[in-house]
């Protein structure tokens, strides 16, 4: 009986093993899917854009300027989660657990910033779809929109993580969460700042 019980255990930890090594791939897999959608959506953007142009219809408009905001909140994200990660490879929990905390109101001030952003289009007559609404505001919403929805992703993410931190599931041998959490934000933020400068030049 103990022999197969023991058999069993080497087999959950085996599992174990499989699924942490499969974590990371499976995350840059998904990554890769992501970076391919948004570059489809940029390019029929550009697209759009250029007949629009050509047929007189295309409307210019400025970005939000909390936008901007936003955009520093994601860059001290990713550092606030790169020191995250520091900290707990040298078993600083406490440390990391601060980060994680900063990282994780930030994500979600994004949010309202993102929303209050919207607010800014609506204000200036820029509507999503409906009477008074043009391509180019449109394509502003959908893509800043499909961004939301991934980065409050990365936000039920981050909550996880801290209360697993708080849990104390992690140390400096075990701190794959924090690492794929990391991983996922980078992207997240990475892809706003490109989405931000691409919208930006091509207005």
């Amino acid at each position: 009986m103990e022999s197969v019980e023991i058999q069993e255990d080497s087999v959950n930890i085996t599992l174990k093993e499989q699924r942490k090594k499969a974590a990371k791939p499976l995350l840059f897999i998904s990554i890769a899917g992501l970076s391919m959608m948004f570059a489809g959506l940029t390019s029929g953007y550009v697209v759009s854009r250029t007949s629009q142009i050509v047929e007189g219809d295309w409307l210019e408009f400025a970005l939000p300027k909390i936008f901007y905001a936003s955009t520093v909140i994601v860059v001290l994200i990713s550092l606030l989660l790169h020191f995250a990660l520091v900290s707990i490879k040298n078993d600083n929990v406490g440390r990391s657990k601060l980060f994680l905390s900063s990282a994780t109101v930030l994500g979600m001030l994004f949010v309202v910033f993102q929303l209050m952003g919207w607010n800014e289009l609506r204000d200036a007559g820029i509507y999503f779809t409906g009477e008074g609404s043009n391509t180019a505001g449109s394509w502003v919403y959908v893509i800043t929109l499909l961004h939301l929805l991934h980065l409050i992703a990365g936000v039920i993410v981050l909550i996880v993580t801290f209360i697993k931190s708080n849990l104390g599931h992690y140390n400096s041998q075990e701190f794959l969460g924090i690492d794929l959490c990391a991983t996922y934000w980078h992207f997240v933020d990475v892809l706003w700042v490109f989405l931000f400068i691409f919208l930006s030049i091509y207005r």
